[in-house]
């Protein structure tokens, strides 16, 4: 009896860690870190194997099943949360604000964020957007400058993959 949940949770443990590593060699693999990707695939894949190994000497055991699933469900938790704590690569933020442009962009800009505003157009007449390319580890930051100066600022977050030109960790 031990030994079959005993097997259960250890599948489970592979499964949770081999996920969550291939949850964050996605996020490697999109950023093009080929290398760093490759190596991370090699590790996710020698642990899912010898789960796979372990469930297919014990197909008999229905704990087993249940341990790899689980482990499928909690390691993308894990992983998801253990990339959004190390925060790898950039994201572009687009903030709209009706009243508070230029006092987000004075504020964003003492924090040592770079800032762009755009001349934009909107149902309602002109516009200014406020574009910055910060580090992922920075959005949260960023996005509470902005909410502390306004509430109703329209704010998009996307994936940025600089493609020339420097990106400053932090302004002088």
């Amino acid at each position: 009896m031990f030994e079959g949940y005993f097997g259960a949770v250890l599948i489970m443990l592979m499964r949770i860690c081999d996920v969550s590593i291939g949850t964050f060699r996605t996020i490697l693999v999109v950023q093009g870190r080929k290398y760093l990707a490759g190596m991370t695939g090699f590790i996710e894949v020698l642990i899912w194997v010898f789960a796979i190994r372990f469930i297919f000497q014990h197909l008999d055991n229905t704990a087993n099943l249940f341990g790899y699933a689980l482990g499928f469900g909690l390691g993308n938790l894990l992983g998801i949360s253990i990339e959004q704590k190390i925060g790898l690569g950039y994201v572009q933020l687009n903030i709209i604000s009706k009243f508070h442009t230029d006092i987000i962009a004075n504020a964003l800009r003492r924090a040592k964020v770079g800032v762009t505003i755009l001349p934009g157009e909107g149902g309602t007449g002109g516009v200014a957007i406020i574009v910055c390319i910060v580090s992922r580890k920075t959005q949260k930051k960023v996005i509470e400058i902005v909410e502390g100066i306004d509430t109703t600022a329209f704010i998009t977050v996307q994936s940025s993959l600089p493609y020339r030109g420097f990106v400053h960790g932090s302004r002088k």
